[in-house]
């Protein structure tokens, strides 16, 4: 997953993330760690699974304790993407007991949130299985903490969608009202592209299958998002479409109805709540005597 570190490394700067966050949290000083531990004491922890799930924020990890002392030992026993069980240990990190205990917060913070998305984004997926049908993101994200959540959905094993505003089109119902007509923002995009010298995709938002025809018959897009679809309504529209552009499936998809919509043949399921409503996985760090 290095890679998707190198990919947006433009955008997100870890140092920076990381200073920030210990600026948040620790301020002036832990002054509890500061005046009950001596100075000098040596520790050792270890990170334990308390939950089943997918293991997600090890890389993470290992580049916050290394920022914050690079002195500190770790070992690693489980990487990101291994499916763990209660009672499993991931790590063992050892160094200047104050400078682990400031890390501890941030540490598991960082690992249950991405670990919760990458289990739910797991399950989501297996729902999906036999089909042709990926699960992707959304821009429902904590603001400042898109970069992880984004990661840890790739890690159990869904896709992103665009990164944010400025790596895709994406021609939503706002957008195609405020233009005038579905048809006059795909031209209006189009000719801004052209005009730019960019080289972006264009995806289109349809609310119903008279857009979708519009689409297919207009073309100029690489992708029509069916949002708020019922799945025999997505079903229509993909047989429509007939492999021309890449689907999208959108709006109102949760585990109970994922398996049905895959099978319509879309090629992307896109679930808000895979970031925005999610549960962290339970996670500890704690002191080894």
């Amino acid at each position: 997953m290095t890679d998707f570190i190198k990919l947006h490394q433009s955008h997100f700067n870890f140092k920076q993330f990381i200073a920030a966050a210990f600026k948040e949290d620790v301020g002036d000083g832990d002054h509890t760690s500061l005046s009950t531990i001596p100075k000098n004491h040596h520790g050792k922890m270890h990170l334990l699974v308390k939950e089943d799930g997918i293991l997600a924020g090890v890389e993470a990890a290992k580049r916050i304790f290394k920022e914050l002392d690079k002195n500190f030992k770790l070992k690693f026993f489980l990487q990101d993407g291994t499916t763990v069980k209660k009672g499993d240990i991931v790590f063992i990190v050892e160094g200047n007991t104050q400078k682990l205990l400031m890390a501890e917060r941030l540490v598991l913070n960082i690992m249950q949130r991405m670990s919760g998305i990458a289990t739910k984004t797991n399950y989501l997926q297996t729902l999906c299985k036999g089909t042709k049908a990926t699960v992707i993101d959304t821009r429902k994200t904590t603001p400042g903490f898109r970069f992880f959540e984004k990661w840890a959905v790739l890690i159990g094993g869904g896709s992103n969608h665009r990164y944010g505003l400025f790596d895709m089109i994406l021609i939503k119902d706002n957008h195609i009202d405020f233009a005038g007509g579905i048809i006059p923002a795909i031209d209006a995009a189009n000719k801004y592209l052209k005009t730019k010298r960019k080289k972006l995709p264009i995806e289109v938002e349809t609310r119903n299958i008279e857009d979708v025809k519009q689409v297919i018959k207009h073309g100029a897009v690489q992708r029509i998002m069916l949002d708020n679809y019922s799945p025999k309504q997505c079903q229509t529209a993909v047989k429509l479409i007939n492999g021309k552009f890449e689907v999208e499936a959108s709006g109102g998809i949760t585990e109970k109805n994922i398996s049905a919509y895959a099978k319509t043949g879309v090629d992307f399921i896109s679930i808000g709540a895979l970031t925005h409503h999610v549960k962290g996985l339970d996670l500890s760090l704690k002191a080894m005597k």
